[in-house]
């Protein structure tokens, strides 16, 4: 089966996230921070891949360049070995993120369906909990060995095996390291997908989880002779006039709040089913309306709700470094990063999701500034 490749191609802005390897609050976590995978970690998930006599690999739901790029490019390196291995992510229909159709191992992707219902090994990308990974969650939950590879530290560490490091500015960076404890070979294809999932949650190197350890990686990504250029533009710099026109409307439609959070401020907007429609605009399109509107001057807290097509509002909730999101957003049914964060909002007004964010949002940064008078 081939996926649906959106907009024939075309690629569009994706969600550009920000600093990784952020500490959530206690509560997101079930005893406290996993700690980096050890030496027995990394032979123990070496050892299930080589006796494993299918390998199924997922991202999560809606997937980026970390949770696709990881998943294709430990993918491709067991094709090369001979391994039988198939990738895939819960969504119906399986359609590919247009700024992610350059990537290589593609035609791996098979549909939620074509999966076993008792898996033999799946290995879970950037997903911090099972529900993220939408219409697969139940067959990888009862797979003989579910191994999960991430660097959320909210992760909620629902496989069998675990190799979560929070300090980690992707995943990426276990994924490049798991296709090495495997024995594969670092190729292009390999990197070019590695590359993707790199420069995805680091925003092209620009965020604070960015470290010399991390710019090594894409020196030995870019030794194997990816064309980094191309994958930038398509990533970060094409888009269809549609998009245009609905970012017009987006930035038209926001709305500043200079007393929220606390005198922080909040810069919100919304971006309706009918915005989209208008112009043919999917939502995996619009991802980067974020990134715009996060650089206003005058806040802290940046929110864009975008109704999908079936009405819902999924909330993308940015931070510059004073706020942990993670926390907030986890509070209302979602999570992620410390500064980089969302969460499907309830079947409400949006009037009354805004009210519920704010309220939220308040009390994080009570919490926050109780916490620092008491260090004090």
């Amino acid at each position: 089966m081939n996926p649906t490749v959106s907009a024939a191609g075309i690629p569009g802005p994706t969600k550009a996230m920000d600093q990784r390897g952020a500490s959530a609050p206690p509560s997101a976590l079930p005893a406290g921070p996993p700690t980096p995978p050890g030496e027995r970690d990394w032979d123990e998930v070496a050892a299930l891949v080589a006796t494993a006599s299918r390998i199924d690999l997922l991202a999560h739901i809606s997937p980026d360049g970390d949770a696709l790029g990881s998943a294709l490019a430990v993918g491709l390196a067991l094709r090369a070995q001979g391994r039988d291995v198939h990738v895939s992510y819960g969504d119906d229909p399986l359609v590919v993120p247009a700024s992610l159709t350059f990537l290589p191992g593609l035609d791996m992707l098979v549909p939620p369906a074509e999966l076993p219902d008792r898996p033999d090994l799946v290995i879970v990308f950037d997903t911090a909990a099972s529900a993220r990974l939408g219409l697969l969650e139940a067959k990888a939950k009862a797979a003989r060995a579910l191994v999960v590879v991430d660097h959320h530290a909210s992760s909620t560490r629902f496989g069998t095996h675990h190799l979560i490091d929070v300090t980690a500015p992707a995943t990426a960076v276990l994924a490049e390291e798991l296709v090495r404890r495997v024995g594969g070979t670092l190729t292009a294809e390999v990197a070019t997908a590695l590359y993707t999932g790199l420069v995805t949650d680091t925003g092209s190197f620009k965020y604070a989880a960015t470290t010399p350890e991390t710019h090594a990686m894409a020196a030995r990504l870019l030794a194997t002779g990816i064309p980094h250029d191309l994958i930038s533009r398509a990533i970060w710099d094409t888009c269809r006039f549609g998009y245009l026109k609905v970012l017009s409307a987006a930035l038209a439609a926001a709305r500043l709040e200079p007393a929220a959070a606390g005198g922080l401020g909040l810069v919100w907007t919304v971006v309706t089913r009918a915005d989209r429609a208008e112009y043919g605009v999917r939502l995996d399109e619009i991802e980067g309306v974020i990134d715009v509107v996060r650089k206003s001057a005058e806040a802290e807290i940046a929110l864009v709700l975008k109704e999908d097509d079936k009405g819902r509002v999924q909330v993308s909730a940015r931070s510059k470094g004073r706020v942990d999101l993670g926390g907030v957003c986890a509070a209302l049914g979602g999570g992620g990063h410390a500064y980089a964060a969302g969460y499907t909002a309830a079947d409400e007004p949006l009037d009354a999701v805004m009210d519920r964010f704010r309220a939220q949002l308040e009390a994080a940064v009570v919490e926050a500034r109780r916490r620092d008078e008491g260090s004090a």
